[in-house]
């Protein structure tokens, strides 16, 4: 069968006029005899509300039951679009991840697929009806259900892509066309990028850019499978190919492909830990161990046998991490604990920096003309990210885009 993947994010769908639209778009595909299954998000706005729900009661919320209420916003927009399918004649039937076993990790709020199960699936095209699936959650192995993290939806669909052997896997978004060299929200002379790869998509992901969910480019990416990131209402707009490096025209390759920034991570600073083998281990080991994922790492020179140790995690994610480090103070030994979310990470992306030479000269020229304090680096083969003040963000993202050409 010829099978398509489209997902539709949370503007998408955010009220009925575009579920119903979108209803419309999916009865002329079906002119097409196309096979379409639909992975839905929430409707924009609606995971805020529920997530305020929570924090209402608590600030560090049961895993389990936090999923339970987070799951939810998926399931009725998922069941929104097949009424309104139904309504306009389109056979139509929404299967939820126990439907079709959505296996996924046990770790709540942020779980990975494992696997999926396609015999429902399949059975229900062969009917010649759309399947509809919510998006950003599946089932452990207790048949809980669990979430997948913000962007969750776009995993979903790429899951489901590889495996149904899908011949395409659009991301449909109504906020953007496709993937822009920054965020065009704030900077207006951004320009749409015709094709990205793999690593550069990844990069930029994991760094703040919030278009796709970096698990879902990681997936892309394993099982080759090329995203088309496009328009959900200008559909002669073609968008932005997520594929193999190797794949794009020579004249679409830059330096830097892209600037990213990310104002949702915090900056923890130890102060005056003993200097002592296997401290770094004590500290980031049950950080680890609560599926906190820490990003940059800054140790300075010991003297007088302590030392200092400053690192960024998620904002999300610091209340528990400051409560992991005070209980285990007595085994740190620290004299002070000292929490900054009033950051931004700034980075650039390209996979032209693994033959160019220069590029971090002229990133940190910039920022210095712009009189933009650093305050952590952290670089890798094709990006270079830098902490700086949050109040800096959009003056940083200026110059770096005149910087380096890419208005």
């Amino acid at each position: 069968m010829k099978i398509i993947v489209q997902k539709y994010g949370g503007t998408s769908v955010a009220n009925i006029s575009k579920i119903k639209k979108i209803a419309s778009n999916i009865k002329s595909l079906k002119k097409d005899k196309l096979n379409l299954v639909i992975v839905v998000s929430a409707m924009a706005g609606e995971t805020d509300k529920l997530l305020n729900l929570i924090n209402s009661i608590s600030k560090i919320p049961n895993g389990k039951e936090y999923d339970n209420i987070i799951s939810t916003g998926e399931r009725v927009s998922s069941s929104l679009l097949a009424m309104a399918l139904m309504e306009i004649n389109i056979n139509a039937i929404t299967l939820g991840p126990e439907k079709i076993n959505i296996l996924t990790t046990n770790t709540h709020m942020k779980a990975t697929i494992q696997s999926v199960d396609t015999k429902e699936i399949k059975k229900f095209l062969k009917k010649d009806y759309v399947v509809i699936i919510p998006g950003f959650q599946g089932i452990n192995n207790n048949r809980d259900v669990t979430t997948l993290g913000r962007g969750g939806s776009d995993l979903s669909a790429v899951a489901i892509a590889g495996a149904i052997n899908a011949e395409k896997c659009e991301l449909l978004k109504d906020d953007v066309d496709g993937i822009y060299t920054t965020d065009p929200s704030l900077y207006k002379r951004a320009k749409k990028i015709n094709y990205i790869s793999y690593q550069e998509m990844l990069e930029m992901s994991s760094l703040g850019s919030k278009v796709l969910q970096s698990k879902a480019v990681e997936l892309a990416n394993k099982l080759d499978i090329k995203l088309n990131v496009r328009s959900t209402f200008n559909l002669e707009k073609k968008g932005t190919i997520v594929m193999n490096e190797k794949e794009i025209p020579t004249k679409e390759k830059k330096i830097v492909s892209g600037i990213t920034h990310d104002l949702k991570q915090a900056k923890i600073s130890i102060i005056g830990i003993k200097d002592t083998p296997g401290i770094a281990s004590k500290i980031f080991k049950p950080i680890g161990e609560a599926g906190i994922v820490v990003d940059m790492i800054v140790q300075n020179i010991s003297t007088q046998g302590e030392t200092d140790l400053t690192f960024t995690v998620p904002k999300e994610d610091v209340n528990k991490t400051v409560k992991i480090l005070k209980e285990n103070k007595s085994k740190l030994t620290y004299s002070d604990l000292i929490k900054d979310e009033k950051i931004a990470l700034i980075s650039i992306v390209g996979a032209g920096m693994k033959i160019y030479t220069g590029v971090a000269t002229r990133m940190f020229t910039a920022l210095a003309k712009a009189k933009i304090n650093i305050t952590m680096i952290s670089t890798s083969e094709i990006k270079i990210s830098c902490v700086i003040n949050k109040s800096a963000c959009k003056k940083a993202i200026k110059g770096l885009h005149r910087e380096f050409n890419l208005g």
